[in-house]
């Protein structure tokens, strides 16, 4: 029975426990998944509130392991750029992000911005749109959840935003005014990492009368 935050997740109803289920999974076998799953998966994130129900979203898939591959070089390259134009900071960021990405991927194989997921989807709406970083960010809370339901695992990538810095973006076919505002992927996990704990002193009643 697992406890998270001295909460016994077992007793929970079912949508609850998907919440608490879910996990950025950074490792993933080599099973295709099919396109009816993903197709359901994006259906769940349509269903997201949106501001003034302007539905910006578009996503841009990619499961070609080829494809996803040329993409993760060609952000790897792009970001490792940008940090030493950064001066020390980047080029420490630079190191701490190399570290990391190789504890997460096959040494032997190099590293994988997308961590072999074999379902990447780029998420982006207009550029002028102001609430577009919130509706996204919905939409893909409930894209990772329905993943998660359906017994796939999932990971939001930020750096994904910087594929319109790449050499390759005009692959995607995603046409201005358009941004990326996050990528996803999405896929059956090789790992299962235990939920950390959660803060709890970051809750304060406004009206709370003793």
């Amino acid at each position: 029975m697992e406890t998270i935050n001295n909460l016994s997740v077992n007793n929970l109803p079912a949508a609850i426990q998907t919440i608490y289920s879910r996990r950025s999974v950074r490792r993933y076998k080599q099973k295709e998944v099919a396109r009816e799953v993903i197709e359901q998966i994006i259906d769940a994130g349509r269903m997201a509130p949106t501001a003034m129900m302007e539905q910006p979203w578009k996503f841009y898939i990619l499961t070609n392991p080829e494809l996803i591959d040329e993409f993760s070089k060609a952000i790897i390259k792009t970001l490792a750029k940008e940090m030493v134009m950064a001066g020390a900071s980047g080029i420490g960021k630079l190191a701490l992000g190399a570290v990391y990405n190789l504890f997460h991927n096959n040494v032997f194989n190099g590293p994988d911005i997308f961590y072999g997921a074999p379902v990447v989807i780029f998420l982006t709406a207009p550029k002028d749109e102001p609430w577009a970083c919130y509706d996204i960010s919905m939409c893909a809370q409930n894209m990772m959840l329905t993943a998660t339901a359906l017994g796939l695992d999932s990971c939001p990538l930020g750096v994904g935003k910087y594929v319109e810095h790449t050499s390759i973006y005009y692959k995607l076919k995603i046409p201005y005014p358009e941004q990326v505002f996050l990528a996803l992927i999405i896929g059956y996990g090789d790992e299962h990492p235990k939920a950390r704990a959660r803060r709890k002193d970051n809750e304060i009643f406004i009206d709370h009368v003793p």
